[in-house]
């Protein structure tokens, strides 16, 4: 019986550009998706030329039927197979994710008066904060602040309004307040970690509310001891 011979590879045609026959992924046609809503959000293509792109980036098989569909738009400059393909394994790996943006300062004390006011994201948060809202709300996150102290002690006053604290569910919480007509809450909890950051909170609530608890999910990944450590 003749033996099986492999089947013979199709010779490439002259000019054929092997990079744009590669198969993309689910994920290459979304990011294409993704530039070109944001090209119709800015303006630069219509809603019948944004529709009919859409429809072209999720039925395309290759990097070659992808890449005239970005080709005009100022927002994705270059081949697009080259911004989509994966790194070789030979290339160096990245060296780390960039660097976090300086927390920012902040004053030691927060006041609304018939409004909001919030505090959140990458700030400076020293060993005391003290924070008084009348008929308004005032929100503390401490999930992402840069914690200067080992402990922090946050004294809350709520007269006909709000404060709301939230802490890494990692950190101690403790604490306590009076409440006259309204509530004053604190979910105490103690950290598994002795060196972990203790946030203490007090104060008083008339006719408002104080809360504090922690934010599951949320973690304090930069421990006090390793900054005042060096």
């Amino acid at each position: 019986m003749p033996k099986n011979e492999p089947a013979p590879v199709p010779a490439q045609a002259p000019g054929t550009d092997l990079a744009a026959e590669l198969r993309a992924s689910d994920a290459d046609r979304e990011r294409v998706a993704d530039l070109l809503r944001d090209a119709y959000a800015e303006g630069r293509l219509t809603a019948d030329e944004h529709a009919e792109r859409i429809g072209i980036a999720y039925a395309a098989r290759t990097f070659g039927e992808l890449e005239p569909l970005t080709r005009d738009l100022p927002s994705h400059p270059g081949p697009i197979r080259h911004n989509l393909t994966k790194p070789p394994l030979d290339a160096p790996a990245p060296l780390g994710p960039p660097p976090l943006p300086a927390p920012r300062a902040e004053a030691s004390t927060m006041v609304a008066v018939f409004g909001g006011a919030a505090r959140k994201g990458r700030w400076r948060v020293g060993s005391h904060l003290k924070a008084v809202a009348v008929f308004g709300g005032i929100e503390i996150d401490l999930t992402d602040a840069v914690f200067e102290s080992p402990e922090v002690v946050i004294e809350a006053y709520s007269v006909f309004g709000g404060v709301e604290i939230r802490v890494p569910e990692n950190v101690s919480l403790h604490g306590g307040g009076a409440g006259v007509f309204g509530g004053f809450e604190v979910r105490e909890q103690t950290s598994a970690d002795p060196h972990a950051p203790v946030v203490r909170v007090k104060g008083a609530a008339v006719f408002g509310g104080v809360e504090a608890r922690p934010r599951r999910g949320k973690a304090l990944k930069e421990w006090v001891r390793r900054r005042l450590d060096g």
